[in-house]
Formats: structure tokens, sequence, C-alpha cells
């Protein structure tokens, strides 16, 4: 008993001890924790000194190193861990690139309205547009300077085969009449225009004719063919898909001289240069083939049935002509007409006469008639291919006024008319004739 005291007393100051150390202990981890965040709180607010932190950043890496040299070994290292970014996957390669912008490309800019791009295609469509869509306008009139209308002419006189220009004076050079009159070639033969008409509803796209006007004597275009005798206007009148060509004779002259028109193609010539006129003047260059094959009808009213009667044999086109009209014009040249009518049954011929020239339209009647070809002497029933017409008028028909009055008012008007109301004889499109359909 009594020993068992200090032994009691012994383990007391056992653990007295032990419990002492690990107090020490446990206070001297909380110093070391604690000093380390006072020196930090301290320098709250200094930027860390870049030295420091690389040596305490080299420290960690040898005492790492010194403490697990197999991971160091291993290339465990903070680069390893932590690589830096790669951005190779995000940029284009050598074959790549991206579209270069500048900086005014995202600068505000205005709205452009941009044309539409034309198709490369046709699209299909319950309107189709025609390639050429006639322009709107009115009734063009208007005079065109032509190098193949019938003056001037320096050639010769085909009824006496001598110079036409037969009388000179200093340096002027001029031409007799049959009736011994001088008429100077400055005064009288120099002018090359032609009077064009051109109605608004004229189409080139749909069947039409040229109607080809040769004035008589003592006329000028615009004073008499197209103020007194109302040309154009009886052509726009008939509502005909026709327009006018009236060349320029001599001017304001008692003479019928045919000029170019005497000449072996003058009228081939004359209609190949009217064809581009025309065209230009309607606006589509491209109709210029289209007047170049439109049928013609010739119309001679008093001494225009010369350069008419040499049109028809020598003008080298005569297969074109689908029809005649002579304005008390038979003068002469009778031969002429009998063999166009008797070679050309597809075209229509009408003459209307006065007392004057009476005499010799009977004479071209009786010529046909001999032939067999039969002749016709009212204007009553429409024109037909073939019709052959002959219209005598009465006493108070006077021949300066037959062009506004002859069988009935405006003759020509009227011819047209009954033209459109037969489309097989002169309002459609001529075909390719074949060479042995050759004009006279």
């Amino acid at each position: 008993m009594v020993g068992a005291v200090p032994k009691l007393r012994a383990d007391g100051c056992a653990d007295r001890t032990t419990s002492g150390s690990r107090g020490r202990a446990l206070r001297i981890g909380l110093i070391s924790a604690l000093v380390p965040l006072s020196l930090t709180l301290v320098q709250c607010g200094n930027a860390p000194n870049p030295a420091a932190l690389a040596a305490n950043s080299q420290a960690n890496v040898q005492v790492v190193a010194k403490t697990n040299p197999q991971q160091i070994a291993s290339g465990d290292t903070f680069e390893d861990r932590f690589p830096a970014p790669q951005f190779r996957e995000r940029f284009p390669s050598a074959s790549e690139s991206f579209l270069q912008r500048q900086t005014s490309d995202f600068s505000p800019k205005r709205a452009v309205q941009q044309q539409p791009e034309q198709a490369p295609y046709k699209v299909a469509s319950l309107a189709p547009q025609v390639p050429y869509q006639r322009p709107a306008r009115d009734d063009l009139t208007t005079l065109v300077s032509m190098k193949s209308s019938a003056f001037p002419y320096f050639g010769n006189n085909p009824a006496s085969d001598a110079p036409f220009l037969n009388i000179s004076k200093g340096d002027r050079r001029g031409h007799r009449s049959y009736s011994g009159r001088v008429y100077w070639q400055d005064e009288t033969y120099s002018d090359s225009r032609v009077l064009v008409h051109v109605p608004e509803h004229f189409d080139v796209r749909k069947p039409g004719v040229i109607v080809l006007f040769f004035h008589g004597n003592g006329a000028t275009l615009e004073r008499d063919v197209r103020d007194r005798q109302l040309v154009p206007q009886q052509i726009t009148d008939s509502g005909a898909n026709a327009i006018l060509l009236a060349p320029q004779m001599a001017i304001d002259a008692a003479d019928s001289s045919a000029g170019k028109f005497w000449q072996a193609g003058g009228l081939k010539r004359f209609m190949d240069e009217s064809a581009s006129h025309l065209a230009r003047l309607t606006g589509d260059p491209n109709s210029a083939r289209a007047f170049a094959n439109m049928p013609i009808v010739i119309v001679g009213y008093s001494g225009g049935f010369l350069p008419t009667a040499w049109s028809l044999e020598v003008g080298g086109i005569s297969d074109r002509v689908r029809g005649v009209v002579l304005l008390d014009a038979v003068y002469g040249e009778m031969d002429k007409f009998a063999s166009w009518i008797e070679s050309h049954r597809s075209g229509f011929f009408v003459s209307s006469y006065t007392r004057g020239t009476a005499r010799r339209d009977r004479e071209l009647m009786s010529m046909l008639r001999q032939k067999g070809i039969g002749v016709s002497e009212d204007m009553d029933g429409p024109l037909r291919p073939g019709s052959v017409v002959f219209v005598e008028t009465g006493d108070g028909i006077t021949h300066r006024d037959y062009v506004n009055r002859a069988w009935t008012q405006y003759p020509l008007k009227d011819v047209l008319v009954k033209m459109s109301a037969t489309p097989a004889l002169a309002l459609t499109r001529v075909a390719t004739t074949s060479s042995s359909a050759s004009g006279r």
C-alpha cells in the first residue's frame, strides 16, 4: 500500500510532461502559421517583388526536387502541368487565308440601290418580252437626202442617148427640155431630198407596204406633195401598215425627166438606201432587212409616169412591186406598162384618167386585151391579185386636183383600204425569190 502511492504520482508527472510537450508543439505551429500571415498583411497594398517571387518559385522547385526526384525526372513541371495556350488550330494554315478587311469596311455606309444583274439564263414567262418594242411616237414626216435619189444626174437621156445636161453657159450646165425651155442644173436638178412619212400606227414587225410616189410637173415636196395633195395624210388615214417615199423630181418645172431612175438598177439602189434610213427613223436598226424586202406600190401622177415606167422596166426589183397606180398619167411608155402587167399577174394595175389622157389609156386597154388580159372599168369591187382596172372620171374632175379627187375623194387612201381588205395582194412580206425570178 505504501509502495502504491509513489507509482501514481509518477504516472501523473509523466502525463503532465507529455501534455506540456504537446502544448508547446501546438504553440510553435500556431506561431509559425501566424508569422507569415502577419508579414503578408504588412505588405498588403504593395506590389510583390519580382525577384522574391522568382526566388520562391525556384526554391519551391528545389524543394520538390529534393523531396520527390522521380517527379522531376518524369517532366512533371509547372509548364508540363499548365502548358502555355496554343492557338494554331484557331488560325488559318499556309493553304488558307482570312478575308482581309479594311477599317473602312466597318464604317457606316450609304444605302446604294444596286441594279439587278442580268441572269445568264432565260426565265419562262406567261408574258414573254419581244426583242424589240416599238416606242410610242406621232406621225413622222421629214425630208431625207439620198445619194440614189433622182437628182443630181449627170448621165445620158435614154430617149436620145445624149447627155442629159445638154447645154452650158460659162460654168453652168443645164437641160433643154422637149418644149425648148432650158432648166439649169443648179436650180432644177440639184435636190436629192426624199419626203418620208411614217404613220404613228406603222409597225415594221407586221406585214406592210412601201408607197413610192412620183409627183408630176411643177411641184415641190413640201408645197405640193405634202400640203396641197395631202399624200402623207392619205397614207395615215387609210389605216394601212404603209409608209411613204416621195423623191424630189425636177423642182417646180414642166419636166418629167427620171434622172437616176433611168439607169439600170436605179430603183433597187434607191430602195436599198432607203431601208437603212427607214430603220434609223423608226428607231430599230435591225429593221433594215425588213424594209429592204417589203412590197412596193408605185404611184405615178401626171409627169410621174416616166420614172414609173422606167423603174418597172430597168429598176432591177420589179418583182417586189405589188401594185402600180397611175393618176391621169398615161402620156406614153405604154409598152413598158403592158409588159409589166403581163409578166406580173400577182400584182394589180390601176389607171384613172381624165379626158386629156383618155386616148392613150384606151390604147393600153386594147394592148392588154390582145394579150388575153381581162380589164375592169370601175373601182367598185375589191382589188385582187391580177386586177387590171381603168377608171374614167367625169368633167368636173380637174387634172390639178387629181391626187385629192379622182374616182373618189382621196384615191390613194381608197387603194390602200382595198389592199388591206385583200391580205393576199400586197400586205404580206416578200418571200425570197429564186434567181430565175430576178427583176427585169
